[in-house]
């Protein structure tokens, strides 16, 4: 028997970039007066967490398998046009999201501050409830050092 329910996990780490003109952007928000983040899109590692936890809930690979960075036509990509995409394709295959969770360990930007905004704007893709919520990883290992950022992201999706 097929489960009417599923649980998927993602999970996405990116380092400060030492372009002054990348911008940072995290769920979708764009933060001033912090370094952007080293990737093949735009480095949003928070969109990133979130669509591979709805395409592993729904059993459809993940970010890098659909959207290689080894492919220019993903290079500087909107996260959330990601996003809306893998949402598309969860829909096609017969998945409904019912909500994700997010978890940014990051010293620099502080998240709460613009929390609402961005659990806004992946609510708005995903078309259902996306929190987001940020942690200090207290000084320990690269992440404490301020080096980069890492998200982890849980969802949960049932059939329709």
């Amino acid at each position: 028997m097929t489960s009417k329910m599923r649980v998927g996990h993602g999970f996405d780490t990116h380092r400060f970039s030492d372009d002054a003109d990348r911008p940072l952007i995290l769920g979708g928000v764009r933060f001033e007066g912090t370094p952007g983040l080293v990737g093949h899109s735009d480095g949003d590692a928070v969109a990133h967490a979130v669509t591979d936890a709805l395409l592993s809930a729904a059993g459809l690979g993940d970010i890098g398998v659909l959207f290689p960075d080894t492919d220019d036509a993903w290079a500087g990509a909107d996260s959330l046009g990601l996003l809306a995409d893998a949402v598309a394709r969860l829909i096609e295959a017969g998945w409904r999201v019912m909500n994700a969770d997010c978890t940014v360990v990051t010293e620099q930007p502080r998240i709460a501050p613009r929390r609402e905004e961005m659990e806004a704007r992946l609510s708005g893709v995903v078309g259902a409830p996306v929190t987001v919520k940020g942690k200090r990883a207290e000084a320990l290992g690269a992440l404490g050092r301020g080096e980069g950022l890492a998200c982890w992201a849980v969802a949960l999706i049932e059939r329709q």
